[in-house]
């Protein structure tokens, strides 16, 4: 079976579609633009200030002056642009973000989000997470469905949250669930686990009123 966060990436990037500006998240995220076509003509934006950005950038063509907010090396398209700090968070914060992709502690059964901190442990902040989740017209979160055995997907977050009511979809590499007004909406399973599987590893109840499919790459 490949890598769970390979397979979460892949089918994350199926996502971006009929949007013009992405913004990819530290971590698991930006993995997602290794996946594009190359030809799509999706603009990705990094909040460190870059506006295009490309795939990971293969082993010895580095440049260490061109890196994503997770200060790992990426390549850029033509026509790309650097920005500042304060110009790439005008273009979040002023709404020019159709969808964002974000990784997660903790996503519960009302769309609300903590991805920002664990009480007791020391961290640099929130980043731009906050600004992201309310700036963007659409938030997906890609994570892996469980940490250390634990469900991450709740039924009411525990950690502090970054936004409320701010997720739309979560991809996981076990399904995709869709947050709506009832609650969570399982609109697909990856091939190789069960619903009954994705609910067990699942602190909240399931909506299952639909044919289950799968559009996972496996």
């Amino acid at each position: 079976m490949r890598d769970p966060k390979e397979i979460i990436a892949a089918r994350a990037a199926k996502e971006l579609k009929n949007v013009k500006v992405v913004n990819l998240g530290i971590g698991l995220p930006t993995m997602i633009a290794d996946y594009l076509p190359k030809d799509t003509d999706i603009i990705l934006q990094s909040e460190n200030g870059i506006l295009n950005m490309g795939a990971s950038a293969k082993a010895g063509e580095e440049d260490p002056y061109i890196i994503n907010a997770g200060a790992k090396c990426v390549t850029v398209k033509s026509g790309a642009v650097f920005l500042d700090s304060a110009a790439s968070f005008s273009i979040i914060r002023g709404g020019h973000v159709d969808l964002t992709v974000l990784g997660a502690l903790e996503v519960d059964s009302k769309g609300n989000l903590a991805n920002w901190i664990i009480p007791g442990k020391l961290l640099p902040g929130m980043g731009g997470a906050m600004d992201l989740v309310t700036g963007a017209k659409k938030v997906i979160i890609a994570m892996l469905h469980t940490q250390k055995g634990e469900p991450k997907i709740l039924e009411k977050c525990s950690l502090p949250l970054t936004a409320v009511g701010a997720v739309d979809l979560i991809i996981t590499e076990m399904a995709v669930i869709e947050v709506v007004s009832e609650g969570l909406l399982l609109k697909e399973v990856h091939p190789n686990y069960s619903v009954e599987q994705v609910q067990a590893q699942t602190a909240a109840p399931l909506i299952v009123n639909r044919k289950i499919v799968s559009n996972y790459d496996f």
